[in-house]
């Protein structure tokens, strides 16, 4: 089981949250990210062992330990606030989620509780001022392009949905900067700002930005979107998926798509106002 040292001290936090209340600039580049990224180290405040164990559980499947590398689950999970107790609801999860697999059996061995929504999101099922972390991940794009107006009243059911104090956690693929989401939806991908606007306009306060998920390899433009990346690997047209390109992958070009790894991602963490 991976232990992680108590050396990231709590101003990293202050200065991710004073930082995280501007909107990313539109001529930001890839490498600005990376200075970001590693100027706004994620705070782990605490060992959280349950946690440790959750992730290093010999339950999880090997298909999903293999993406650690890739979505950094104790960083993130830490960095978004998460701690024992917690009453969690996940958005869209959808059978055997990757984050499930890790909530699910932390929030129990802790005291907490897990709920998974899945659609009809605007029928929650969760009650009001109920929810300590609500966490979404790689939905935005998905909402983007099949129904725009959903994402307003989306957010604003989440933002009941939580105590006072709590947390908005967000995984999503990014787009660069400046970029139409109804342009950019399809193939996955959406900027940053266009989530961060979306949740402020629920209500919500951006409370830090970490670039924890961020992958510089990732140029954001794919033939067949996001899902050309692993884990997806889509290497031919297929239904659902959005491209201009009529035949399959050749083999170098799988192999190149391969090596980015991931896609670039943005984790963002949103406090409904106490």
């Amino acid at each position: 089981m991976r232990r992680l040292p108590l050396t990231l001290a709590a101003l990293a936090l202050m200065a991710g949250s004073a930082a995280a209340q501007s909107l990313p600039s539109l001529g930001e580049t890839q490498a600005q990210r990376v200075a970001r990224r590693e100027a706004m180290a994620p705070p782990v405040l605490q060992e959280d062992e349950q946690l440790q164990a959750a992730i290093g559980s010999a339950a999880r499947p090997a298909a999903d330990v293999a993406r650690d590398p890739f979505r950094h689950p104790y960083e993130t999970l830490t960095f978004w606030g998460l701690t024992p107790g917690m009453s969690i609801v996940e958005i869209e999860p959808g059978r055997g989620g990757w984050w499930s697999a890790i909530l699910q059996p932390y929030a129990a061995s802790t005291g907490g509780t897990y709920t998974a929504v899945n659609r009809p999101l605007e029928s929650m099922g969760v009650a009001d001022g109920s929810a300590d972390l609500i966490v979404v991940a790689r939905a935005f794009h998905n909402w983007q392009r099949s129904n725009p107006s959903r994402t307003g009243p989306y957010l604003e059911a989440f933002f009941k949905a939580l105590k006072p104090g709590g947390i908005l956690a967000v995984e999503q693929h990014r787009a660069d900067e400046g970029l139409n989401a109804a342009v950019t939806a399809p193939t996955g991908y959406v900027s940053e700002s266009y989530v961060i606007q979306a949740a402020q306009a629920a209500g919500f306060v951006l409370d830090a930005r970490s670039e924890l998920n961020a992958n510089p390899k990732d140029d954001h433009d794919h033939p067949y979107g996001v899902w050309s990346l692993p884990p997806v690997r889509v290497s031919a047209p297929r239904d659902g998926v959005a491209t201009d390109r009529p035949t399959p992958l050749t083999e170098a070009e799988r192999a190149a798509l391969d090596a980015i790894g991931e896609s670039d991602r943005m984790t963002l963490r949103f406090r409904k106002p106490a």
